[in-house]
């Protein structure tokens, strides 16, 4: 859903974007300059059915196409599987144009419309505060509008994001084991691994169940963005006194301080994408291995969270967006439980 890597990048993996048709990997190689003037002067592998990350999970491309989109009744163009790939040719593609009047209003978090004179942002690159440069390498640029690198949505403009091309999200996954009354770890009875658990919250805008994360604020680290957004709603710590917040923000330096698993940086297959705007995130796991520190942290909702809770980590879970997939390779990087079947490879 930005910034550097945060501490030791042990786990650093990409999920794979599939999609559906075909879309372009970025192998590096050429500039900002030559990608914009000529796309045939830098190198590129065209890969059938997806983006290629670096633990090769395929990763579709599915619910930023869903209608209706995300607090409208606005019905994108249908894109079929076959024509998601911007290398297909598709003259009759006829996308949807919309963009929700709250970001048109100008909040602080939004660019202008592309079309303001005064308005010239720099695409592929670090824009001032702005974070304009993707997870996956560099995107095309198409009529002076960002074009999506896993492909068509069925709407132009940018729907719900601030941001013209990468919108840059942080999701701190806090996770502990699983145990009894007398602290032993619990085992599932048919996998024989370890339970894990994670801080899960509810979101108020659809109702679905997610990891905390959030927003990455001009010019923040990610680092900062992980703690502010599990502060403001696993803790609801902008509803906390003063001398309350700075007890909270010692808590939860010990916690973010240790050490962590960056388990996901690059585009994420999200409702609110569009043909010209899409969330990109990093998903890091912070894992409170003896369930000391979350011991002494009440857990309460806050910010755009209705509910927070434990939630058990397993193959059942349905969570927002890419979630259940960060939430995986988690529990393969901690050789927890995660299903119930013998073989556990494939993604769903």
């Amino acid at each position: 859903m930005a910034g550097g890597f945060l501490g030791k990048t042990l786990a650093a993996v990409s999920l794979s974007v599939a999609l559906a048709s075909v879309t372009v990997k970025y192998l590096g190689g050429c500039s900002v300059a030559a990608y914009r003037n000529s796309l045939s002067s830098c190198r590129f592998h065209v890969n059938s059915n997806m983006m290629s990350g670096f633990n090769g999970i395929k990763h579709s491309h599915n619910k930023a196409r869903t209608s209706p989109y995300p607090g409208s009744k606005v019905q994108r163009s249908q894109v079929p599987n076959d024509k998601v790939g911007w290398f297909v040719e598709w003259r009759d593609y006829n996308p949807v144009e919309y963009t929700a009047v709250s970001v048109l209003a100008g909040p602080r978090w939004a660019d202008p419309q592309i079309s303001e004179s005064n308005f010239s942002p720099k695409f592929n690159e670090k824009d001032g505060q702005v974070e304009r440069k993707s997870q996956n390498g560099l995107y095309e640029v198409e009529n002076g509008r960002p074009r999506n690198p896993a492909g068509r949505t069925g709407l132009v403009g940018r729907g719900l994001l601030g941001r013209w091309g990468p919108n840059h999200a942080a999701d701190p996954i806090i996770t502990r084991w699983k145990r009894d009354r007398s602290g032993n770890k619990i085992t599932h009875p048919i996998s024989g691994k370890n339970i894990l658990q994670f801080v899960a919250i509810k979101r108020k805008d659809c109702g679905e169940w997610a990891i905390p994360g959030g927003m990455v604020d001009p010019g923040e680290k990610i680092s900062a963005t992980l703690k502010r957004e599990f502060g403001e709603e696993a803790l609801n710590s902008l509803q906390k006194s003063s001398a309350e917040k700075r007890e909270l923000q010692d808590k939860l330096h010990r916690l973010f301080s240790q050490e962590h698993l960056v388990i996901y940086k690059g585009y994420v297959d999200d409702p609110r994408n569009t043909d010209n705007a899409w969330m990109e995130t990093e998903a890091v796991n912070y894992h409170d291995e003896t369930g000391e520190i979350m011991d002494n942290l009440t857990l309460e909702a806050g910010d755009d969270a209705g509910k927070v809770k434990w939630m058990d980590i397993s193959d059942k879970l349905k969570l927002y967006a890419s979630h259940a997939q960060f939430i995986k390779l988690v529990a393969e990087k901690r050789d927890a439980h995660w299903s119930e079947d013998s073989e556990t490879g494939c993604p769903g």
